[in-house]
């Protein structure tokens, strides 16, 4: 500044006004197109995401049923956003399920780079947005969505705002030059505030302050369009917060209906179970009479009546384990540290008396876990009953039992044995009510037990799946919550 030191008061006072104006303009300019830009790219991935969103759910049905042509066509329909260069449909197992470009000839390439990770989230590139979405079926990952949107949007508009500040600059510098010795306080106080206003607005991220001055002029042009950026950011959070209250209201509303659908089913179940068991007893004792007696049957007549008798017991059977499935859904949890090693022990002991021939037990280290003992003794005692069961007529038969997956917060517990199996394509059935994959003649039981089994995980935040093949056993699975540690 020792340059000017002898300049006048009036020039020293416009060089002052011009580098403050300009100054001011140029930091506010920086910051408003900075804002800008994050905002356009904010706006494109909200939007990206919920096209991605949509095309998932439309492509859902065809990603459990394996309809290719079905996930195409639905991707097809991007074809409407010109932005959109191409996306794809990924399976759980990240393999490509369907594509769709909008240029095949000359964009395959780089669409197969841009596509080849379909990992969760976004990726801004020089030119190129890549958005991956998980398509969801009952809380788990059946799929992924990856959309690749053209950035040039973003990057003309950022040109328009780059020449609209220059220019505005400009305009001000030379305004200032001919007018400052009059107007430089009505210039640079509305710059100011703006400035403030700006740095206010990107630290606090509060979008309902507004800038205030002069409406007139280049600048309270400026100060105008500041405010209607504002108000327009003010609207989306205002509409996103508000679909996203729209949306917890309906999962709310939706859970509360499953609720009460439950209820009214258990308490159906209890309700038919106990009004069963008057005829049932009946008819077993009116048999009991009947076989006592005995005078006046033939030998068929005794046959039949055997076999009502044993229909009566089996009726009883199949109550019995309804009452007990309904329980289930009932009964509060007892959660404590539970030991399943001795939970197993004392199953295996109470076994013993069935079984018909050696048994090779192939028994691992278990660990310990956060449930409830009684539901948990259920599990183990029917997963290892339905083992020594469906070996029964194995030449050597083999149970083994173990972890087979141990993580941070669960762990994976797995029964195997080399029975008669199951096929695959009825895995489905295994772990509903009284869903039977074998005779009555062949195996006896009522079908509830593995149900028993599902429900007693699932109120213990577990999962419970099954593998078998016919005639080489199966193997069945159930995921616990490891115990907490404490924190000192």
């Amino acid at each position: 500044m020792a340059l000017f030191g002898n300049a006048s008061v009036r020039l020293k006072l416009i060089l002052a006004s011009i580098l403050g104006s300009g100054t001011a303009l140029l930091v506010f300019g920086a910051v408003i197109t900075g804002f800008d830009l994050m905002a356009l790219r904010a706006r494109l991935v909200r939007r990206m995401t919920v096209q991605a969103d949509i095309v998932g759910a439309n492509c859902l049905s065809a990603l459990l049923f394996n309809d290719q042509k079905s996930a195409e066509d639905t991707l097809a329909a991007l074809k409407a956003d010109p932005r959109i260069l191409g996306a794809g449909l990924y399976t759980a197992d990240r393999k490509l399920f369907a594509t769709y470009l909008r240029d095949p000839a000359s964009g395959a390439r780089v669409m197969d780079e841009a596509l080849g990770d379909a990992g969760e989230g976004h990726l801004l590139m020089r030119d190129r947005l890549r958005l991956s979405r998980s398509v969801l079926f009952n809380g788990a990952a059946a799929g992924t969505v990856v959309i690749l949107c053209d950035l040039r949007e973003i990057t003309e508009s950022l040109t328009r705002d780059v020449v609209v500040f220059g220019s505005v600059l400009l305009t001000s510098l030379l305004l200032a030059l001919a007018i400052s010795s009059r107007l430089q306080r009505d210039i640079t106080q509305p710059i100011l505030h703006l400035a403030a206003t700006a740095r206010r607005v990107s630290q606090d991220k509060d979008y309902s302050v507004r800038a205030t001055g002069d409406r007139r002029g280049e600048i309270g042009a400026l100060v105008v369009a500041f405010n209607e950026m504002l108000e327009e950011i003010r609207q989306q959070e205002a509409a996103l917060r508000g679909a996203q209250d729209e949306l917890e209201q309906r999962v709310v509303e939706r859970t509360a209906q499953l609720q009460a659908a439950n209820g009214e089913l258990e308490a159906f179940s209890y309700s038919v179970s106990h009004d069963l068991r008057a005829p049932i007893r009946h008819i077993a004792g009116f048999a009991e009479i009947l076989e006592a007696d005995g005078a006046g049957l033939n030998e068929a007549g005794r046959r039949h009546l055997k076999k009502i008798a044993q229909a009566a017991a089996r009726m009883g059977e199949l109550i019995d384990d309804l009452l007990v499935f309904s329980r289930m859904g009932r009964s509060e949890l007892q959660a404590a540290t539970v030991s399943l090693a001795d939970l197993l022990k004392e199953v295996l002991k109470e076994a013993q008396p069935d079984v018909q021939r050696p048994i090779d037990w192939r028994i691992d280290p278990l660990p310990t876990v956060h449930g409830d003992a009684a539901m948990l003794r259920l599990v183990f005692a029917n997963l290892v009953s339905n083992a020594m069961k469906y070996t029964a007529k194995s030449e050597h038969p083999r149970i083994e039992i173990g972890v087979d997956r141990d993580e941070d917060r669960e762990v994976v517990i797995r029964v195997r044995d080399n029975g008669v199996g199951f096929d695959m394509a009825y895995v489905s059935k295994l772990f509903g009510v009284f869903q039977r994959l074998h005779r009555a003649d062949e195996f006896e039981g009522t079908g509830i037990g593995l149900a028993n089994v599902r429900r007693i995980i699932n109120r213990h935040g577990g999962r419970t799946w099954a593998e078998g093949e016919l005639g080489h056993g199966a193997a069945f699975y159930f995921s616990l919550p490891k115990v907490k540690e404490s924190t000192t």
